[in-house]
């Protein structure tokens, strides 16, 4: 396959700048991949398309304050966007520089750390934070939100809450499982209530999800890597909804990953690790049978992986009913519900 099969065409009008005025309050595209029906749903109605027994898996990654701005010590702006966080006083990172700092070289970020630069693995550095016993705790103090670059403003303060789900516990994340951003606590309780079983996972989000896919042969396309931890509690949930007839809906497609990722040797197991996983149209399903996703940037992974979950064709034409209709696109934007294609 081709990046050029994942195409479309997006007025820059419809990528959302800002969150709608209430989490619940999004437009939501429901997408029945097997038929290739869709239908314009509010989000709020949500609950009436899981049933009682069913089993929704969450992403409960918490998103840090991954973004530093500051200088080298020999001088020049630099911003740092972390990565992952490596230890107590460690963190992957991609540095924007004009010049690329040298190993063993020092960067002074936020004017109040001191960074060495430990050694250099293609884009990304690992630094040592000089003095450092807690990266969480410090990068709070002195980070910003790393909103998307497609989101053409600076971080505000309502960002720090609102480009966070409300369910979000484990830190970890450079950026939101987007998907889970339009639950509010209120519709959570609700679908509790309603017999829907909630169960959580937990997959860091990294920087590597915003970055393009560089190749047209899609083969030979190298998957970014990312931490993720499926408990027992959630296998037990899935394989008791199962027994009972219920559907497991997948929130996000980092917990698509996660699911199938965990499930690779045929059966879902709990555990951890780090997931490469790139599914493309073709692949086979093991464990997820609905996703709850945003709408996806042209020629990106993400875009391949709904493709895969709900049929190329069926995404083409609901993507493009979706900007005739003026949905809100991206990460701050409206939703989709969709149906797994038959695979």
């Amino acid at each position: 396959m081709k990046r050029s099969d994942f195409d479309y065409e997006l007025p820059q009008e419809l990528i959302a700048q800002v969150p709608a005025g209430e989490r619940t309050a999004s437009r939501l595209l429901h997408l029945d991949g097997g038929t290739g029906a869709f239908s314009d749903r509010r989000f709020r109605e949500i609950a009436e398309l899981v049933a009682p027994g069913d089993v929704m898996v969450f992403n409960d990654t918490r998103v840090i304050k991954a973004r530093l701005v500051g200088r080298k010590k020999s001088g020049g702006r630099v911003e740092v966007m972390v990565e992952r966080v490596l230890g107590h006083d460690e963190i992957r990172a991609q540095v924007g520089v004009n010049h690329p700092p040298r190993q063993g070289s020092a960067l002074v970020l936020a004017d109040a750390i001191e960074a060495t630069v430990l050694e250099r693995s293609g884009e990304f550095y690992r630094l040592r934070l000089e003095g450092c016993s807690d990266v969480f705790a410090l990068l709070e103090r002195h980070g910003s939100v790393p909103l998307p670059l497609y989101i053409a403003r600076a971080a505000e303060e309502s960002d720090a809450e609102r480009y966070q789900t409300v369910y979000a516990r484990e830190p970890g994340a450079v950026a939101a499982p987007t998907a889970g951003l339009h639950f509010d606590e209120a519709m959570l309780a609700g679908l509790a209530n309603r017999g829907v079983v909630i169960a959580y996972l937990t997959l860091h989000v990294g920087a590597g999800t915003f970055q393009p896919v560089r190749v047209q042969d899609l083969a030979q396309h190298r998957m970014h890597s990312e931490w993720y931890q499926v408990p027992q509690a959630t296998v037990d949930a899935i394989n008791g909804a199962w027994g009972k007839g219920g559907r497991v809906l997948a929130v996000g497609t980092t917990t698509l990953r996660a699911l199938e990722s965990a499930a690779a040797g045929g059966d879902l197991k709990p555990g951890y690790g780090e997931t490469r996983l790139f599914i493309l149209p073709g692949y086979r399903f093991r464990i997820v049978e609905r996703l709850l996703t945003n709408f996806h940037l042209p020629r990106s992974t993400l875009l391949m992986l709904v493709s895969a979950f709900g049929g190329m064709d069926n995404i083409r034409r609901a993507y493009r009913h979706a900007v005739e209709s003026r949905y809100r696109f991206f990460s701050y934007g409206d939703a989709m519900l969709i149906e797994r294609a038959d695979n």
